[in-house]
C-alpha cells in the first residue's frame, strides 16, 4: 500500500471546477455550514474519506450492504486469527468469564 495522503495538510496547488445548480449549491452550503465547513472543506473531507476507504466512503445502494458485511466479517476474522496467533503458552489464554468481566458485560 502506498503512503496515505493527508488531504488537510497536502499542498493545494491544483484546481477543480464543477457545474452545480445554484439552488442546490445554496442548500448544500447551508448543510455544511451547520458543521462549520465550507463546500471546499466538505469536498476535501469526501476526498480524504475516499482515500481512507480506497473507494466511496458510503453505500450507493442496498445491494452494497452484503459487500460491507463480507468485508467486516473478513476484518473480524483477521483480528481473531491475530489473537490465536499471539498465544505463546497456556497462560496467554483468557477465560470467557474474564473476557466478559473486562468488557463490562454481565452474562
Amino acid at each position: 500500500m502506498q503512503n496515505q495522503i493527508n488531504v488537510a495538510t497536502a499542498p493545494k496547488t491544483g484546481t477543480f471546477q464543477m457545474r452545480i445548480n445554484p439552488e442546490v449549491r445554496q442548500e448544500v452550503e447551508a448543510v455544511y455550514a451547520s458543521y462549520g465547513l465550507s463546500l471546499t472543506d466538505a469536498i476535501n473531507v469526501f476526498l480524504q474519506q475516499s482515500l481512507n476507504e480506497s473507494g466511496l466512503p458510503f453505500l450507493l445502494s442496498p445491494e452494497n450492504a452484503a459487500y460491507l458485511k463480507t468485508k467486516a466479517t473478513a476484518r473480524l476474522m483477521a483480528e481473531v486469527q491475530k489473537g490465536w496467533d499471539s498465544v505463546q503458552n497456556e497462560s496467554d489464554w483468557v477465560s470467557e468469564e474474564d473476557a466478559y468481566r473486562v468488557l463490562g458485560i454481565e452474562k
